[in-house]
């Protein structure tokens, strides 16, 4: 008995795992989904599938050197639950489950707790033969106790593990979908250790549920990928790709690895494209979408819009040109039908290697117009300034904060002895920069786009080559046809009742500006 006391006290997973009725990756997960939630490893085991309760009852039986019970399968009598308070049941976890003229049948999770052993053999006078019982029973057959002398304790416990394992059992993906699809959430974020949660307006709502484990994750993860994609998966640790459900919709998702189990990002991407109305976006808009030539960048942080916007300058140019445009998108979100004008899509990891790659080749696919998901690094700049400058319209996402900076952060992605001859590329191929943000309204639910545009007029060309750019905010604050500064955008929007003074406040990029032209100068 002394051996057996003395091998519980190694960890219960470890020792499933060295009796070969666990592995070394399924102990991991477990683990990962105790720490999260809280719990007992052995019921976390039988929660997520990996061992069964007859088999960790009997695994518990050998190492602890008492018989073991499964409380389903026992039929009670209701006087016996009379042995013993209520309260001492609840406080000591034990259940009575049997008695002779001398002995106390008693289910305990720890058999081996000698001062409650003690205890209820002193105030029953009789001897206690204890057995051994999962912590997840005991919890479920305590928390069924009703006071109804009738009741039987199986069925107690089958009810109460019924309940909580349709609590705890997650949605299946298809039901995340389309409660994503129907809901105004940008974002479905699925993680272990919290709720599935979705993003209305920038932020956080988790879901009304159990959390998910690394083993929910997981399985998402594998629904929502090909055989190719898992494969591609496992080798990067992160991956990008969209995925489409007929009677659903459209969605981009990320899948990556935290934390040793697997995080995943959904969006629902609409499948017609949005008019300029119904995006906010101003009409000129649409005569810079249809210059032959130049160079169009719009940016702002992730999360903001830029890619709808991008998909909106598609929409214009096919709807109204007859030309060849070719994207190359990370990945593809919307899908465009050939209006008048043929669009060809081109994925990232799928139909080439990278934007750089794909930019290398697309002078041979006689494009007209060169859609580019985002520029981001220092090929990409110097290919798409090319094709800029000889005779295609390029547009494409920068990832910078205002319209000034993404100029400057072209330039400064090449080294110092490249930049100013990229200042004079830019300043000669560039035809405008939109920087926009999301704000949410003031009533109800929803955001509405603010934006910055800088028109790369004969004095901005100017400034651009001679590294002014700085100077555009300054001498121009109070907005001219070639620079509007995003805290006009920001005033106009607060002033007629759209965003609140506050909304604005926060996204305003010169706050006493902001503050002066809405009134509040106080």
């Amino acid at each position: 008995m002394a051996a057996s006391r003395a091998k519980t006290k190694q960890k219960l997973g470890e020792l499933l795992v060295e009796a070969g009725l666990l592995t070394s990756n399924q102990l991991k997960d477990a683990l990962n989904r105790q720490a999260q939630v809280g719990g007992q490893i052995g019921s976390i085991l039988i929660e997520m599938g990996y061992i069964t309760t007859e088999t960790l009852l009997n695994f518990l039986s050998r190492q602890l050197g008492v018989p073991s019970v499964n409380l389903l399968n026992v039929e009670i009598d209701p006087s016996l639950m009379k042995l013993i308070p209520p309260e001492k049941i609840q406080k000591m976890k034990v259940i009575p489950i049997g008695i002779d003229d001398s002995t106390v049948t008693l289910a305990m999770v720890n058999p081996h707790d000698i001062m409650t052993l003690n205890e209820i053999e002193f105030s029953l006078g009789r001897k206690v033969h204890p057995v051994v019982v999962p912590a997840s029973q005991m919890e479920a057959a305590i928390g069924s106790l009703t006071g109804t002398e009738g009741q039987k304790i199986a069925e107690g416990v089958r009810k109460e593990e019924d309940r909580k394992a349709d609590q705890k059992k997650p949605p299946g993906i298809i039901s995340l979908l389309r409660y994503l699809a129907r809901s105004s959430a940008t974002d479905m974020l699925l993680s272990a250790g919290v709720p599935p949660s979705i993003k209305m307006h920038n932020e956080l709502r988790r879901a009304n549920m159990e959390s998910l484990s690394p083993a929910d994750c997981e399985r998402y993860a594998r629904e929502l990928m090909s055989d190719d994609d898992w494969e591609v998966f496992q080798k990067r640790k992160d991956y990008d790709f969209a995925v489409t459900y007929p009677d659903i919709g459209r969605f981009r998702v990320n899948v990556y690895r935290q934390r040793r189990s697997i995080s995943i990002t959904i969006r629902h991407i609409a499948e017609i494209v949005p008019t300029l109305e119904e995006l906010n976006l101003p009409s000129w808009i649409k005569e810079y979408a249809l210059k032959p030539q130049g160079l169009i960048l719009v940016s702002g942080p992730a999360g903001h819009g830029k890619t709808t916007t991008l998909a909106a300058f598609v929409d214009i140019i096919n709807s109204s040109r007859k030309c060849n445009i070719i994207t190359l998108e990370d990945p593809i979100e919307y899908l465009h039908k050939h209006k008048n004008s043929n669009v060809n899509q081109r994925e990232i990891g799928l139909d080439a290697e990278s934007f750089a790659q794909g930019l290398r080749h697309i002078f041979r696919q006689d494009p007209d117009v060169i859609v580019v998901g985002e520029l981001r690094d220092m090929d990409s700049f110097e290919i798409a300034l090319h094709a800029a400058d000889t005779g295609h319209l390029v547009i494409s996402t920068v990832h910078a904060n205002n319209t000034t900076s993404t100029i400057d952060r072209i330039v400064n992605v090449f080294p110092p002895h490249q930049q100013n001859i990229i200042r004079t590329k830019l300043a000669d191929s560039l035809l405008l920069v939109f920087s926009q943000r999301l704000v949410p309204l003031q009533k109800g639910e929803g955001r509405i786009l603010a934006y910055e545009k800088l028109v790369n007029s004969y004095r901005i060309k100017n400034l651009i080559r001679e590294g002014k750019t700085h100077q555009i905010r300054t001498q121009m604050l109070s907005g001219t046809e070639d620079y509007e500064s995003i805290d006009s955008s920001l005033a106009k929007l607060h002033l007629a009742g759209k965003i609140s003074f506050d909304a604005g406040l926060l996204f305003a990029d010169n706050e006493q500006f902001y503050r002066e032209l809405t009134g509040a100068t106080v």
